[in-house]
């Protein structure tokens, strides 16, 4: 019983730190995240239609 503690314990210790450590993107876009036909405009910072030539 003990043993069956101890590695919950470890996991709930260890899971969380491993979320942090890979990050999050709270709000940060980038031209990837923009829709097709559209591109990242840094001055805005939103996703604008492309313009095509």
């Amino acid at each position: 019983m003990r043993f069956k503690t101890l590695i919950c314990a470890l996991v709930l210790t260890i899971l969380p730190t491993l979320s942090v450590a890979m990050g999050c993107e709270r709000g940060e876009h980038t031209a990837a995240s923009c829709d097709a036909g559209q591109t990242w405009d840094d001055a805005t910072q939103a996703c604008v239609d492309a313009v095509s030539s």
